[in-house]
């Protein structure tokens, strides 16, 4: 089928949205103390949540129809996804403009990721981040509530040897909590060719959870790098749409014929909101322009009345038209959404 005319996802600001992220689901295996309450939270009922066709068929209009070049598939827990292979089979068989598949990532907290790792590749998946906070097993079962620090061990080696490379692994740093732990998880990161991410803390956890003055922020992560490795800039000019800001890391023991990097994605103190090239799609069909915004866009109440993909298609572009400039966490007016991160997709 042809796409429908109209084009791309373009903002009054001038950004297009070529990045796509699904949440798949908004329930969760762990309980990361930043991210949901020990108890968990009230999940969404079964009968609202997008079934996997209708997944497929927002995808492939996004894909076909309005410019989207990149699909990432998050929760929640996406591993908990029955239908997540067939969904990512469907989307790694559409073509963007340029005819190629489009690029497909996921973000897990790796506790199913042992038993899943090979039909993932085997469904086309690209790429893979995995959240680790820390390496000691106590702490692992204290902060996420649970004891699967082992699972997750293994789910990233099951990553590696299924061929899902880059495999990035993402690290919340908590004041206190474990913020003493930078060196020792890069390090064993890069020795087993892992790529390290460090993620500064965000509003969308329990509501008081999170305090602007104490997170734990770029600049902290960096001065405790360089007091052990030398990092040296990848990039040559601003990062563009890219979360994450790289650097190239020596003196750390690595594979051969392995780059070494490090990268830190500090959306709170260094935001890339004016370059941001992100659309949302949650797990009960909410269109979202911004992962902080308090606004949504009821997608499936129009896929489940009988609308037609231009139909669809045009509400998209509406709801992708009014973005605002920024996130506005430094803001005085700004309240964190009601939604937590789980519930929005990471």
């Amino acid at each position: 089928m042809e796409p429908l005319a109209g084009g791309r996802l373009l903002d009054k600001h001038g950004r297009i949205a070529t990045d796509l992220r699904v949440s798949l689901t908004d329930r969760c295996s762990l309980r990361c103390s930043y991210c949901m309450p020990p108890e968990g939270l009230d999940w969404l009922p079964s009968a609202s949540l997008l079934t996997d066709d209708e997944v497929i068929r927002l995808i492939t209009i996004a894909v076909r129809d309005l410019g989207v070049q990149q699909v990432r598939f998050t929760g929640g827990e996406p591993l908990l996804r029955k239908g997540l292979a067939r969904i990512l089979a469907a989307t790694t068989a559409l073509r963007t403009a340029t005819g190629v598949a489009p690029d497909t990532a996921l973000t897990t907290n790796g506790v199913g990721l042992a038993t899943s790792a090979m039909a993932l590749k085997q469904a086309g998946l690209h790429r893979i981040n995995v959240s680790l906070d820390t390496l000691d097993a106590t702490r692992y079962a204290r902060l996420t509530g649970r004891d699967r620090l082992g699972d997750v061990i293994k789910g990233l080696a099951a990553a590696a040897a299924a061929g899902l490379s880059p495999i990035k692994m993402n690290t919340v740093l908590l004041p206190g909590v474990n913020d003493d732990e930078m060196l020792s998880l890069v390090s064993w990161a890069l020795k087993r060719g892992y790529q390290p991410r460090f993620i500064e803390q965000m509003p969308l956890g329990p509501q008081d959870t999170w305090q602007r003055t104490t997170m734990v922020t770029a600049e902290d992560i960096l001065d405790v790098l360089r007091s052990e490795f030398t990092l040296i800039p990848m990039q040559s000019k601003a990062r563009g749409s890219a979360p994450a800001e790289i650097w190239m890391v020596t003196g750390a023991e690595v594979p051969e014929d392995f780059v070494a990097t490090v990268g830190i994605i500090a959306s709170i103190t260094k935001p890339f909101c004016e370059a941001c090239n992100r659309t949302r799609l949650t797990a009960d069909g909410q269109l979202r322009s911004c992962l902080f915004s308090r606004d949504e866009t009821d997608v499936r109440t129009l896929l489940r009345s009988g609308a037609s993909d231009l139909a669809i298609a045009e509400l998209w572009r509406g709801a992708m038209a009014a973005k605002q400039t920024t996130h506005g966490v430094d803001e005085g007016s700004f309240v964190q959404p009601d939604r937590t991160m789980s519930a929005i997709g990471g």
